[in-house]
């Protein structure tokens, strides 16, 4: 059986705020906040579009939003990972544009688990 390689998603700062699991998203808890296209959109765990996944790797989205994109089915619901106990150092990045926001940097709030957010389903 192949092993599934976790990969570590940067902040500009240059540190592992996210993990990849593909299609999954995973924050340094090991808790699912969302996914990615192949396309390389990046989705919340409700299927709200929150940005674009990067080569360096980083999230970013526009500054300024034209239009937004539908909402989108997420896939099942993944198991909690078990992350590495080291991640290697950051690449160097190179500084995003003005018209660019790290979305793990100024928005993190926009990939949250599936038990908070603005739009969690209300309990019983």
């Amino acid at each position: 059986m192949a092993q599934l390689t976790l990969i570590p998603i940067y902040t500009t700062k240059g540190d592992a705020e996210a993990f990849l699991l593909y299609p999954y998203l995973f924050n340094r808890n090991g808790d699912w906040i969302g996914f990615v296209t192949p396309n390389r959109d990046v989705y919340s765990v409700i299927g709200e579009f929150v940005g674009t996944l990067t080569n360096d790797p980083r999230i970013v989205t526009k500054r300024a939003i034209e239009e937004t994109k539908p909402r989108i089915s997420p896939p099942p619901t993944p198991k909690k990972v078990q992350l590495p106990a080291s991640v290697p150092l950051a690449p160097l990045m190179p500084e995003l544009s003005h018209s660019l926001i790290d979305v793990l940097l100024e928005m993190p709030e926009k990939l949250h688990t599936l038990d908070s957010g603005e739009f969690r389903q209300d309990m019983d």
